[in-house]
């Protein structure tokens, strides 16, 4: 007697029609384990796949951006030199009539003119002058040249602009360089 037979004699009646289904529920069983593992491969290696193609397109993207980026940098005057040149050159035709003419007068006029011309392409630029004359001395945007006692001014007080200062939008591209009056000195009364 074989010890499958064995098995099967010691088993009491019932239990065996058990047995055999339990066998072949363990073997269907990991049929449908390896069938999950198999499926469950196919989706890690799905999900690999995509995120290789998605980090391939990033760095494509990041790459164009980047080209882009550095383009921008480069050509990023453009604008402000093409709205420059009419200016420039209006300034080298009232020297050439100047010089032709010898009228100073004409000349002085065509110097104002492209100087207004420039104003305007600043303006345009969003860069517009900061105008402290009069004004109550600012170290934000001011620049102090100097101190001049002045009995008519309060301490502190912008007298005179030397250079006039520029800002575009909240930022300033370059301070007002100014005069800026102190108290006079006092003087000594003799008693």
């Amino acid at each position: 007697m074989s010890n499958e037979d064995a098995v099967q004699n010691s088993v009491p009646e019932g239990v065996s029609d058990g047995v055999e289904e339990n066998a072949t529920a363990s073997e269907s069983g990991t049929v449908e384990a390896t069938q999950d593992v198999t499926a469950l491969q196919e989706q890690l290696s799905e999900l690999q796949d995509k995120l290789t193609r998605t980090w391939a397109d990033f760095d494509n993207y990041r790459r164009r951006v980047q080209k882009d980026q550095e383009e921008a940098r480069r050509y990023e005057s453009l604008r402000l030199t093409h709205d420059l040149l009419p200016g420039l050159d209006s300034l080298g035709r009232a020297i050439t009539t100047a010089e032709q003419t010898g009228d100073q007068q004409a000349l002085l006029e065509g110097i104002r003119m492209v100087a207004q011309q420039f104003r305007d392409i600043l303006k345009g630029h969003s860069a517009v002058p900061i105008e402290p004359q009069g004004q109550p001395f600012d170290p934000n945007l001011h620049e102090a040249l100097t101190q001049v006692p002045s009995a008519d001014h309060e301490p502190m007080t912008v007298l005179e602009v030397v250079e006039v200062g520029f800002r575009m939008h909240d930022r300033v591209v370059r301070p007002a360089r100014v005069i800026v009056s102190c108290a006079p000195p006092e003087t000594e009364s003799t008693s």
